[in-house]
């Protein structure tokens, strides 16, 4: 058996058995084969959180979503984002005739053929994310939304040097490395907690003989932090959520509400102006992000009258509305989510496909909403401070 990419570490009595993987190389599906049948470990922990591992031996159940419960509690964003990431994963594969991830489902095969335990080695996806979002800020946020579209809608093909890279690291490391280098901050929740939570739950595999399929990134980190103790709880926590959006989200309005009001009092052509403005940029980028994500024309007059009207309040946001009515009025039927799958692979498939459409003119209807604020709110100031 070749020791490429193996690691071996003799610890408390227990022989852990390290496979460094290429997430993109057919090779590492072998060698993952080769080690569990020669080894036959107690327990074979897999890079995996439970939502991916159902994805891979279950696939993904579309078909059971609720749009409508999506909308409501604000996940439409998330969602995007996961089946953007799926989109990448598929041009990839489609370049280099591979399917990312084929070692993880070597070794979950190979698990059961040998009669070992099988661990989900790897923390919640949600979590990472979770934990990501909160370190970057508001403008690392739009940068990172911008990154990963542009690493999925990009025709680029990827240069056999990127191969390279990428066969280092898992999906979620291969769309954020750029923008990791920018902001060091991200590469705690990335890379440093994953292999703190992977070292930890490999260490807790029952038997006294563990294999551990792993990329190959994480297996220097793991090799140093399976000697510590790590508390499993603590770097599962997700965020609190900060104060200030809420606090912010009650403020503004009062604000721009309190300012039309003297505004009027002072100068009533003036007031009506701001009133104006204010409708009109709101309402108008709200209904063009909608019209760009061809939203039904029902739809765009939603967000033009139900964006300057939500955006005085904390508690709803345009694309709630639009995302409902577009749902209502372009409900998708079994089809739809059957390809969405296959969907999610091209520009054209996401705008033609009715759930990725209604959860693109959720995120772009709020999204003219905000940049709306904005304009419209100096607007606001400025004829405010005219009439004092």
């Amino acid at each position: 058996m070749i020791e490429e990419n193996i690691t071996r570490i003799h610890m408390d009595g227990k022989e852990f058995i390290l496979i460094g993987t290429a997430h993109v190389s057919k090779h590492s599906a072998q060698q993952v084969k080769e080690v569990i049948e020669a080894e036959k470990p107690d327990s074979v922990c897999v890079e995996l959180d439970e939502p991916r591992y159902q994805a891979i031996t279950e696939g993904n159940k579309w078909s059971d979503m609720d749009i409508f419960k999506v909308i409501k509690e604000n996940k439409a964003t998330l969602l995007l984002m996961n089946l953007a990431l799926s989109s990448f994963q598929k041009r990839m594969a489609a370049q280099f005739g591979i399917n990312a991830g084929q070692e993880m489902i070597q070794g979950i095969e190979s698990a059961k053929e040998v009669g070992a335990s099988l661990v989900l080695a790897d923390r919640d996806i949600q979590i990472t994310f979770s934990r990501i979002w909160h370190n970057v800020g508001w403008w690392g946020k739009m940068q990172l939304i911008t990154q990963i579209v542009y690493s999925i809608f990009s025709k680029e093909t990827i240069s056999e040097e990127e191969l390279e890279k990428m066969k280092s690291q898992d999906m979620l490391n291969t769309v954020l490395s750029e923008f990791t280098e920018g902001f060091p901050r991200l590469k705690t929740p990335l890379i440093d907690e994953r292999d703190q939570y992977l070292a930890q739950k490999i260490k807790e595999a029952p038997g006294e003989k563990i294999v551990a399929v792993l990329g190959a990134a994480h297996v220097p980190g793991i090799k140093e932090e399976i000697h510590r103790e790590h508390d499993l709880n603590l770097i599962t926590q997700r965020p609190p959520k900060s104060k200030v959006p809420k606090v912010l989200g009650w403020v503004i309005p009062i604000l721009i509400i309190s300012m039309i009001a003297y505004t009027f009092y002072a100068n009533p052509s003036a007031g009506l102006q701001q009133t104006i403005s204010w409708w009109l940029w709101h309402g108008g980028l709200s209904a063009l992000g909608t019209a760009i994500a061809f939203g039904h024309p029902l739809t765009i007059l939603t967000a033009f009258i139900a964006a300057p009207i939500t955006a005085l309040d904390p508690i709803t946001a345009a694309g709630w509305f639009t995302g409902i009515v577009q749902a209502y009025l372009r409900r998708p039927n079994v089809r739809d989510f059957e390809k969405l799958s296959e969907d999610v692979y091209s520009v054209k498939g996401f705008w033609n496909n009715k759930v990725t459409r209604i959860l693109l003119v959720v995120v772009l209807a709020n999204l003219g909403s905000a940049i709306g604020t904005f304009i419209g709110g100096i607007d606001i100031v400025r004829l405010f401070i005219d009439n004092l």
